[in-house]
């Protein structure tokens, strides 16, 4: 059995590509003041006047009996299980969001029509952080004609000797219509949910990946308006969920995995309470680093595979962040990190989300780490690269007392009490 590690796996030619883009011009909008804020009342204020929301991602997907093994698959539909005291534990953490990055409603397979296995276990995972206290982001990460393998496979493309990927929803209409029918019937149910407090459309779209194309403006010079196009199908899963739901605010990334270097050339939508999302783990041959850790932060080493060293630290990491500065002042949209992470092992972790941190908080931007894992042990291997409970020993799978890692961010969670 494999968990996929954080999403923006195939993130690729950052120098290349990280410019600001888009129209020059416009107000950006208010971003000013951090700190403590009533999770209360409008749902949209939540996403406005500085960082609010700070959390983590939960990650679940579904069980393939094929792939995992009976034994596995026998667990749950939908792994890895989540109990109350999970929520609780991010509560006590200091979070006051969760994002609960899932399986879509819909069935993957056509005929696309609601998997109630599915609903109820999101509906259990909402209930269960309402208890908490926490608000809650609903992200799809499958749906009709997309299955967990686009990431699984990422990750080990040998896996299985063979691929069951299903990405057909890149190549079949009547796919991409069955996410639009799905986002309009989530967002019939859960919009009078208070606890509910954004819709994110899908975790990390791919389709450049299935044509071997990770140069933005390349991309989209070929395949504008065809059905490999994002920026044709995120306004209609938008105007859908509009046409039930005119409050509840809309999150959206864009291609490679969300990648910072893509933002340029995700297209708003012109809805008046859409958030636009960024997964940023840069650079990304430090966060992902294993054996044998030759990388440090603070550190001078290659970073974005030029070939030239460089020097990466705080303001690396400032300039890094500048296709956010660009989208939030070309658009005059709010941008959101809503992934974001570092192996608990990398020399310096906790140094380097500390200088994120600053700067995220800097911009006002709300915020949610990758990833908060479950208590269930057996499951514990599997999640636990990013799990900044666990420590700085990649060996040990169960909770610390503390850690540098864990102290930087309970810290800023702190700001939101």
């Amino acid at each position: 059995m494999r968990f996929r590690s954080p999403s923006c796996i195939a993130l690729l030619a950052f120098a290349a590509c990280s410019g600001g883009g888009g129209k020059s011009g416009g107000a950006a909008p208010a971003r000013s003041g951090n700190g403590a804020a009533s999770l209360d009342g409008d749902k949209w204020s939540l996403w406005q006047g500085g960082t609010k929301l700070r959390g983590a991602n939960i990650h679940q997907r579904r069980s393939y009996a094929e792939a995992d093994g009976a034994d596995i698959a026998a667990i749950a539909p939908v792994i890895p299980p989540f109990v109350q005291s999970d929520f609780d534990a991010l509560a006590q953490a200091g979070a006051n969001c969760v994002q609960i990055s899932h399986p879509g409603l819909f069935t993957e397979q056509a005929p696309y029509v609601v998997d109630p296995v599915v609903q109820e276990n999101l509906d259990a995972l909402i209930a269960m952080a309402a208890q908490a206290k926490l608000k809650v982001v609903i992200s799809f990460r499958t749906g009709p004609g997309r299955n967990e393998f686009t990431f699984l496979d990422e990750e080990d493309p040998g896996w299985l000797g063979r691929s069951l990927n299903d990405d057909s929803v890149w190549s079949d209409a009547a796919a991409q219509d069955g996410w639009v029918s799905m986002w309009s019937y989530t967002a019939q149910r859960y919009k009078d949910d208070p606890t509910v407090i954004a819709y994110d459309l899908m975790v990390e779209p791919n389709s450049n990946v299935l044509v071997d194309d990770f140069d933005p403006a390349d991309f989209q010079a070929r395949f504008a308006g065809t059905l490999l196009d994002w920026n044709q199908l995120h306004p209609r899963i938008s105007a859908a969920i509009r046409a039930v739901d005119a409050d509840t605010p809309i999150v959206t990334g864009g291609m490679n995995f969300s990648s910072i270097a893509w933002l340029p050339f995700l297209q708003p939508t012109g809805d008046a309470k859409t958030v636009y999302a960024v997964h940023f783990y840069e650079p990304f041959v430090y966060t992902h680093q294993d054996d044998p850790l030759d990388l440090a932060y603070p550190g001078t080493f290659d970073a974005d595979g030029d070939g030239v060293a460089e020097r990466v630290d705080a303001q690396w990491l400032e300039e890094a962040l500048g296709n956010v500065d660009a989208f939030e002042r070309d658009h005059a949209v709010p941008v959101t990190i809503n992934e974001f992470g570092v192996k608990r092992w990398e020399p310096g972790a906790a140094d380097y989300l500390r200088d994120l941190l600053d700067s995220m908080e800097r911009r006002g931007l709300d915020h949610f780490l990758w990833m908060w894992g479950p208590s269930d042990a057996r499951f514990a291997p599997f999640v636990s690269e990013f799990d900044v409970r666990f420590g700085p020993d990649p060996g040990n799978l169960t909770d610390v007392d503390r850690s540098d890692l864990l102290d930087v961010l309970t810290s800023n969670w702190a700001r939101n009490s």
